[in-house]
């Protein structure tokens, strides 16, 4: 005989408990009384987590939505269109007008003549 049976001692008393009773069931029927509960817990946790997402991403798209140029830019009915061509040239007019011819310094061992 070995020095330690097998068999975990439970007293008479805890032998009529409702852990006790659920503990024999879970031998004779484990994927009664532990797989089946387990995945329909799993699937009823996609069927109500589902609507708390779709939620969710509604109100991201609310606060996140496609903008035209103009709300972009802030342009109201009341202002001027702004034309990139006609900014182009108004801007480059300007420069044109005021512009100052600059020699560039250069750097030691160039040459100034021409080659």
């Amino acid at each position: 005989m070995p020095t330690f049976q097998a068999k975990p001692f439970r007293p008479s008393s805890a032998s009529n408990t409702l852990p006790a009773r659920y503990r024999a069931l879970l031998r004779k029927h484990p994927f009664a009384l532990f797989g089946l509960p387990f995945i329909v817990t799993i699937v009823a946790g996609s069927f109500f987590l589902t609507p708390a997402a779709a939620l969710r991403y509604e109100r991201h798209d609310r606060k996140v939505r496609q903008m035209s140029k103009e709300e972009e830019l802030g342009i109201g009915k009341d202002r001027r269109k702004v034309d990139l061509k006609e900014e182009y040239y108004r801007l480059a007019a300007k420069d044109l007008d005021d512009w100052e011819q600059k020699r560039v310094k250069r750097l030691k061992g160039e040459h100034d003549g021409i080659l």
